[in-house]
C-alpha cells in the first residue's frame, strides 16, 4: 500500500498515511479539521533487513576462505612496502 504525505493549510502538520490507490485523497487535518493537501512525495525507498540480500551471502564457505586469505596476503605486502 503506498504512503501518502500530507500537510494541513490550517496548522501546518504534515503526516503520512497508508491507503490503497483507490482511495481518494484525505481533505481534513486529524488535528484541527483544516483542509489538507497532498504533497508530491519523493518516492519510496527498498529497505533489506535480514541476512540473504547482499552477494555476499549467497557465496560457498570455500569463497570466503580464499576471500580471507587474499586479503591476508595484501595486508602482508602492504606492512613489507612501508
Amino acid at each position: 500500500m503506498p504512503t501518502y504525505e500530507y500537510e494541513c493549510k490550517n496548522c501546518h502538520y504534515r503526516f503520512d498515511r497508508f491507503q490503497t490507490i483507490s482511495e481518494p485523497p484525505l481533505s481534513r487535518c486529524p488535528l484541527c479539521k483544516g483542509r489538507v493537501r497532498r504533497l508530491i512525495s519523493s518516492g519510496a525507498a527498498l529497505i533489506f533487513r535480514g541476512s540473504g540480500f547482499y552477494a555476499t551471502d549467497y557465496r560457498s564457505e570455500e569463497y570466503a576462505k580464499k576471500v580471507k586469505e587474499e586479503n591476508k596476503s595484501e595486508k602482508r605486502k602492504d606492512s613489507k612496502e612501508t
